[in-house]
């Protein structure tokens, strides 16, 4: 039998057909979702052209997706911009969540200073902060960011410094009696014990940077070129224009669900080969 590099010939098939069970696997766990939306969508339009509802009060999904397309040209660039600032508060969320909670686990002192002030920001509603952020700040988009990012900040400062904290500590004491550097330490322990929960707090602030970034621009009541699809919406409400709020509404959801899978991948892609929350799921009977 030929052999080649150390894997036996007959070895190839049966990898390639395991990819293909699991892409089939895979497939047939996103067609029940598929499947409700469709459903949604065709009894929604149905029940709009059986009752003969007035495309003011609400808009069958045909209408909402043609106006989506005739509105497209105002619509994208709105769509960037609440994509930027998600993306924008997320990132600065990462960084400084953090950053925070590696100086939590390294000093209790200051995390009896500082948490407090994070539980503060994280209860109290952003829409009564927002106003405030808006007279303080001078620049409107940079008071937007600064909303999104009190939403999104929280999840990653707790998430992060769980993990850091749930490292083995038989573990560490192994690290100790070897000699091992802070840097090995972290690199070897608590980086990779840390991770899934980082990943979780990730998930979790990718839609709330969202929300975020909207509310805050809903409060602010901005106008012009340079705003973003909660700008379109309420302008659309002031017009009784409800096709295009159900459009503009669309995106921002759309924009959602693809964060959430975006943020979902990475986490199988950096979990899948070792830890058991991405490893793979058991087949489903009956």
């Amino acid at each position: 039998m030929r052999v080649r590099a150390g894997v036996p010939s007959g070895a190839e098939p049966a990898r390639t057909n395991g990819h293909g069970r699991s892409a089939a696997r895979a497939a047939l766990r996103r067609l029940p979702p598929l499947m409700a939306v469709l459903v949604l969508l065709l009894g929604w339009e149905a029940l709009v052209r059986l009752r003969g509802i007035p495309h003011y009060i609400l808009p069958a999904p045909s209408l909402v997706a043609r106006t989506l397309v005739e509105r497209w040209d105002s619509l994208l660039p709105s769509l960037w911009f609440t994509l930027r600032l998600t993306l924008l508060a997320l990132a600065a969320a990462v960084a400084g969540g953090v950053l925070l909670a590696s100086a939590f686990v390294l000093s209790r002192r200051v995390e009896r200073a500082l948490y407090p002030l994070a539980v503060v920001l994280q209860v109290t509603p952003i829409v009564a902060i927002a106003p405030l952020i808006l007279i303080y700040v001078e620049s409107t988009t940079a008071a937007l960011l600064i909303c999104a990012w009190i939403v999104a900040f929280f999840p990653i400062l707790a998430n992060t410094a769980t993990g850091l904290r749930s490292a083995d500590p038989q573990l560490g004491e192994l690290f100790t009696l070897y000699g091992a550097t802070r840097w090995q330490r972290l690199r070897w322990l608590l980086v990779p014990s840390a991770l899934p929960y980082f990943l979780s707090g990730l998930r979790v602030a990718g839609g709330l940077s969202l929300i975020g970034a909207v509310v805050a621009e809903f409060t602010a009541g901005t106008a012009g070129r340079e705003t973003g699809l909660a700008s379109r919406i309420l302008e659309a409400s002031f017009r009784t224009e409800i096709p295009l709020m159900f459009a503009a509404l669309a995106l921002v959801s759309l924009l959602g669900v693809a964060i959430f899978l975006a943020t979902s991948w990475l986490s199988r892609r950096l979990l899948g080969g070792w830890h058991a929350s991405e490893v793979g799921e058991p087949d489903e009977t009956g």
